[in-house]
């Protein structure tokens, strides 16, 4: 082309609905996702006292309840480990979920001005949350390492396995989490149905418990929840014990990949819009 002189110009144009997500956009934009990752983790701890020993207390307080509640009020078992051990390893997969669902349904709406007025691919903000939450989770997991060694739990060459739950439960929650999100741009309603949901759902969830400890009459309420099986595969591949459902995991899996697919589909068909109804 021939030097004209002028500087070089990006058009914006807005996209169609249902166009899906420019990886190649998103992955150019990548040192801004790492920017609001590194923000939200600074945001998350900045005048508290013990910092970033709320990652390890907030688990272990946890486990330590359930294992009153569950252990000793209600006389559940813990597949003959201590329900510290059994309840720490639960948590430390519903810890994923409810982390990025929460984080991931205010991403737009925090940051509403900006939104409004810089262009960047939407879709940044709420899987930056990622970031923060799999550091979390890695502050976790050496917690859990420490609670088997000391209890002399080994899991044997189940643990290979982790990963795929990982992937699991992060794909569930980033696909639920990109529906709330973009719906909460405009209903913001949305916000406060997100926590009530959390909790009616940790309990639909076999976080402090067993599925075989739930009454045969509603057990299929928990069933139906993709959550159960990602969660008896955590404790599957961190505590060496039990089997897996593999019709559970199935739908597991499945109830996973759709929830990222429609919340990927969901997102990019509402992005136009967010900033006229920000």
């Amino acid at each position: 082309m021939p030097d004209t002189g002028e500087l070089p110009r990006l058009v914006i144009v807005p996209r169609r609905r249902f166009s899906g997500v420019d990886l190649r956009e998103a992955l150019h934009y990548r040192d801004l996702l790492r920017a609001f990752a590194a923000r939200d983790i600074t945001l998350r701890y900045r005048q508290t006292v013990l910092g970033v020993a709320w990652v390890i207390l907030q688990p272990l307080l946890g486990a330590v309840i359930f294992a009153f509640v569950f252990g000793r009020v209600a006389g559940l078992s813990s597949d003959g480990l201590p329900y510290v051990v059994f309840g720490l390893a639960g948590l430390l997969a519903w810890n994923i979920f409810s982390s990025i669902l929460t984080r991931a349904s205010i991403s737009l709406t925090s940051v509403g001005p900006m939104v409004s007025k810089v262009y960047f691919p939407r879709i940044a903000l709420p899987l930056s949350v990622l970031g923060s939450v799999l550091v979390d989770f890695a502050v976790g997991f050496a917690l859990q390492i420490a609670v088997l060694v000391y209890y002399h739990v080994s899991p044997g060459w189940r643990v290979v396995l982790l990963p795929a739950w990982l992937l699991l439960v992060v794909s569930l929650s980033s696909g639920i989490g990109l529906v709330a999100s973009a719906l909460a741009v405009r209903y913001r309603d949305v916000l406060q149905v997100v926590p009530i949901a959390i909790q009616f759902l940790m309990f639909l969830s076999p976080v402090g418990y067993q599925v075989a400890a739930v009454p045969a009459g509603v057990r299929w309420a928990v069933g139906i929840n993709p959550l159960t099986g990602i969660l008896q595969g955590f404790r599957w591949s961190l505590l060496g014990r039990g089997g897996l459902d593999t019709a559970q995991v199935a739908w597991s899996v499945v109830g996973s990949l759709a929830a990222l697919a429609l919340g990927v589909s969901i997102f990019s068909s509402l992005e136009r819009d967010f900033a006229d109804v920000i």
